[in-house]
């Protein structure tokens, strides 16, 4: 089977016991996920970001690239995994955070699933400045969805629509 290549998205904004404050815990989970058989090809640099909504304390942002021959639902209850390893619990949208493991693009172009609810790409993708600046020094050529917007382009617009 031939392995399908996926940009995850990565966010922390609370501390944990083991693994202590969010950068720390963004690098451990890139190591869980490679401990789990994903073959990581590229990561980029771990960002702090402004929280959005109620949050509050500021995230640390990453992605990575990540080659594997699961489809979209069995990758996403992998990260699921790996989110409840971190302590993860669902909360309110929005809330603060141990750990948000998101899968953004795959090789495969769309994905829709009610069961899971999953949407590649990510439905909000190139509105998401946090998503986006990491994206961008890995999958910066990278397409979102079916037209020509790249991840290049979309924060390009993001960052200029923000500055004016």
């Amino acid at each position: 089977m031939q392995p399908h290549v996926y940009a995850i998205a990565i966010g922390s904004n609370r501390r944990h016991g083991r693994h202590g404050a969010p950068q720390a815990i963004v690098r451990a989970s890139i190591s869980a996920i490679g401990a789990v058989g994903l073959t990581i090809m590229a990561r980029s640099p771990i960002i702090a970001t402004p929280a959005l909504g109620p949050a509050g304390r500021s995230f640390a942002n990453a992605a990575i690239m990540v080659a594997t021959t699961l489809d979209p639902p069995a990758l996403l209850g992998l990260l699921k995994a790996i989110e409840g390893d971190f302590g993860r619990r669902r909360g309110r949208r929005w809330g603060p955070r141990v750990l948000d493991l998101d899968i953004v693009l795959w090789s495969g172009g769309r994905w829709q699933s009610s069961r899971p609810r999953l949407f590649v790409p990510h439905r909000e993708i190139a509105n998401r400045l946090f998503v986006l600046q990491p994206l961008l020094p890995i999958a910066g050529d990278w397409r979102i969805g079916r037209g020509h917007l790249r991840v290049r382009h979309a924060h390009h617009r993001l960052r200029h629509h923000r500055a004016g």
